[in-house]
């Protein structure tokens, strides 16, 4: 089964590089620095212009968990007509309740929303905070999710591959599992061998420096030493690697 690349990117540029590095599709982000949130519109235009790339929008309002109020939800449902509308192939998304269990309303609006644009509704690692994975993933395919980004319930897919695996056992037929958290080109095959999978998350991340970062007593830093001048960016070299890898 052919194998499937996707980057997590936060930027136009970073998709760029994701798609020279020969990348296979992205995951459209901003504000990484917070696990991602709902990018621009405009970036997703650029990108669906000057690519070849699978390009899977991610709609998330806000950092923090995923237990939304009615006013959130709306707004994730303007924001993903709107991507589709305007070539995105996917939307990335969470919906859970205040107990960590799916909202399966919500979801189910979506991935209808999703589907009559026919395409693709993935559900992020909002899974890896749910109570009970196998009945989790019960419901995602009830609310016909397409496919569902997951570290394993562990900090790193490489410490969750017992339970990936178990996931690609019972549900691999009827969903795809993409596994995502800590893959690189070092671990990428290990753990594709270990799960069963064909699809890998990866940030491919590496640092650039903005000089206008700290001044003046100011600080606009998000990273820690050596990195506090950085903001971070997609490798091309690291993609190339994890590509070359597989």
């Amino acid at each position: 089964m052919k194998k499937i690349v996707e980057v997590c990117a936060g930027s136009y540029q970073d998709c760029l590089s994701a798609y020279k590095g020969g990348a296979n599709r992205v995951e459209l982000n901003s504000a990484l620095s917070v696990g991602g949130l709902t990018p621009s519109l405009a970036t997703l235009i650029h990108v669906k212009r000057e690519t070849k790339l699978n390009v899977v929008c991610m709609v998330r309002p806000r950092a923090a968990g995923f237990c939304y109020d009615d006013s959130d939800a709306m707004i994730m449902m303007e924001d993903a007509k709107i991507f589709l509308e305007n070539g995105a192939d996917g939307i990335a998304f969470g919906f859970l309740k205040a107990d960590n269990n799916v909202d399966l309303e919500k979801t189910k609006i979506m991935a209808d929303l999703i589907h009559g644009c026919q395409k693709e509704a993935v559900f992020h690692r909002a899974f890896d905070v749910c109570p009970n994975p196998l009945k989790t993933m019960e419901e995602l395919i009830s609310c016909n999710v397409d496919r569902v980004l997951t570290s394993g319930q562990e900090a790193k897919a490489m410490e969750g591959t017992e339970l990936i695996r178990l996931l690609q056992m019972k549900f691999g037929k009827r969903i795809q599992i993409l596994a995502g958290s800590g893959i690189n080109a070092d671990n990428a095959k290990e753990i594709i061998a270990k799960t069963g999978i064909c699809q890998v998350h990866s940030s491919c991340k590496n640092y650039r420096t903005d000089p206008t970062t700290i001044r003046n007593n100011v600080s606009y830093s998000y990273l820690s030493d050596p990195h506090t001048m950085d903001y971070d960016v997609v490798d091309i070299k690291l993609v190339k690697k994890l590509v070359n890898s597989l």
